[in-house]
């Protein structure tokens, strides 16, 4: 079998040059994921050439206190400064108010800025914001004439909004109509950067270019199916967030939603990003309704003080800015089904929640045990099934169990697993999520991205059973506490257990 890698076979484009334009500039988000995300692919030249970054924020600074605050935040790191300086002369800063007259000197100074650096009118706008600004900043920018694309292919405008996407669907869907009145869809990107993870990609390439494990996907040979987001650390600053939030809307409505649409969806005609979004449109559409008589069910918790690795640790309602008695879950599991032909009455298990022992993020297979009658006699009744596991933390790797013989004369069955993990086998230089989303943004790819009726339709799903749950925080009955440091609340601790190597 040829060793060689089968590469794409289209000419690779060059990307257009453009100006990114940041708001939030001042913020974390910009500081510890965007700035290091584009200078990594500065230093890898995977950058347009020219192109230009404009921070905006409402702190006072110039261009140089810019550089110098994110410089200083990077010594004490691992990163590569050797062509910082190099870099940081395309680094602008424009103090910024969110007003009709600020966003019209934006305009101006950015057009100016084109003139000066060649960057031919393309523009990307990044909301590194809180959510209660994406509706203003888009609003701003419509009116200062900043959506709108010249003609002749020359000067594109691209808005890229982080999640959360809306709380609710009402809210999703008032967000994307002002989008609307001034943005295209093509020109939106709704960033979920689990998305650009190298394994996450490598789901839809492991299952629909390899012969050997579409036909056994479905539910013919699948027990079931589990989506794990297990995290280790606890609420931390974001406390205000997460108090109007709860891990229903932090990680279900858009993580795990996405992670299980492509392990469920159907093969695209295509490998183009309309035929994909198509797909798992498709998946979310055949989610069967929520319901505890329909075989659904949810079970949340909320951690109590506990510990870990040896290290005392409090709870939920002890941590600062959360209120004494919350009732917000940090914990929740889903037992949910897809109502077609491939998965009718196979379970998908949606797992999340913090202050769990480890940080683990992985999607699992679990294959249906073979008949046990011809090894009966000599093995009993149970033999273990196999099990594939898309793992993209601790590693970003693919493991396959199956069972082997131990050698000997007697009969001794012994689980063995096949795996490949990245770090493994490609030694050089990559991107990481957040840089890979940003190129694509650059490339006008979606592939990566939500589309609007993915996001309405996973809120429409979801609607009902945060309506149940918020409904029901007066009576804590419904929520169950578990020590920090554990795997969740006793009665999701079965079904956990079914998804964890421990």
């Amino acid at each position: 079998m040829p060793s060689q890698p089968i590469c794409d076979l289209r000419t690779a484009d060059v990307l257009e040059p453009c100006t990114i334009v940041i708001f939030g500039a001042s913020g974390d988000l910009t500081s510890r994921k965007l700035i290091p995300a584009l200078y990594s692919m500065f230093i890898q030249d995977r950058m347009p050439t020219p192109f230009t970054i404009v921070g905006c924020s409402r702190t006072n600074m110039n261009d140089e206190e810019f550089r110098e605050k994110l410089l200083a935040g990077y010594r004490e790191t691992e990163m590569d400064l050797t062509r910082w300086h190099e870099f940081a002369a395309n680094l602008h800063y424009r103090p910024i108010i969110y007003d009709t007259a600020s966003f019209q000197q934006l305009a101006a100074y950015l057009r100016q800025l084109d003139q000066e650096t060649q960057t031919k009118g393309n523009r990307i706008f990044d909301l590194s914001v809180p959510p209660r600004l994406y509706a203003v900043i888009a609003t701003l920018l419509g009116q200062a004439g900043l959506a709108e694309e010249q003609n002749h292919g020359n000067g594109w405008a691209r808005i890229i909004v982080e999640k959360p996407f809306g709380r609710d669907l009402q809210s999703a869907i008032e967000l994307n109509a002002t989008l609307h009145q001034y943005f295209q869809e093509e020109q939106i990107f709704r960033i979920d950067h689990y998305l650009a993870k190298e394994t996450v990609q490598n789901t839809l390439i492991f299952r629909f270019a390899n012969s050997i494990f579409e036909p056994i996907w479905n539910r013919n040979h699948i027990d079931f199916v589990g989506v794990v987001a297990a995290e280790e650390l606890g609420v931390g600053s974001r406390a205000g967030y997460y108090e109007t939030s709860g891990v229903l809307r932090d990680m279900f409505q858009n993580h795990l939603m996405q992670l299980l649409v492509l392990t469920a969806m159907e093969p695209p005609w295509n490998f183009t990003a309309d035929a994909v979004q198509d797909e798992k449109a498709k998946v979310i559409r055949s989610l069967r309704q929520f319901s505890s008589e329909q075989g659904s069910r949810i079970c949340l918790g909320q951690y109590s003080a506990g510990s870990n690795h040896g290290e005392p640790l409090i709870g939920y309602r002890s941590e600062q800015g959360v209120k004494p008695d919350s009732l917000t879950p940090t914990f929740a599991l889903m037992e949910v089904y897809i109502d077609n032909w491939r998965w009718h009455n196979v379970p998908f298990y949606l797992i999340s929640g913090k202050r769990l022992p480890r940080k683990e993020t992985k999607i699992v297979i679990q294959f249906k045990e073979v008949p046990t009658r011809l090894f009966r006699e000599i093995l009993g009744e149970t033999i273990h099934a196999n099990r594939l596991i898309i793992e993209t933390y601790p590693d970003e790797a693919i493991r396959l169990t199956f069972l082997t013989k131990t050698p000997g004369t007697s009969i001794c069955l012994r689980p063995m697993t096949m795996d490949f993990a990245y770090r493994e086998h490609y030694k050089g230089a990559t991107l990481d999520a957040y840089a890979r989303v940003l190129l694509d943004c650059m490339e006008g790819d979606h592939m990566l991205f939500w589309r609007e009726d993915g996001i309405e339709l996973s809120w429409a799903f979801l609607d009902p059973i945060l309506r149940e749950c918020e409904e029901c925080r007066a009576n804590d009955q419904h929520l169950h506490f578990y020590p920090a440091g554990t795997w969740g609340p006793e009665p999701a601790r079965k079904t956990v257990g079914l998804l964890l190597d421990d």
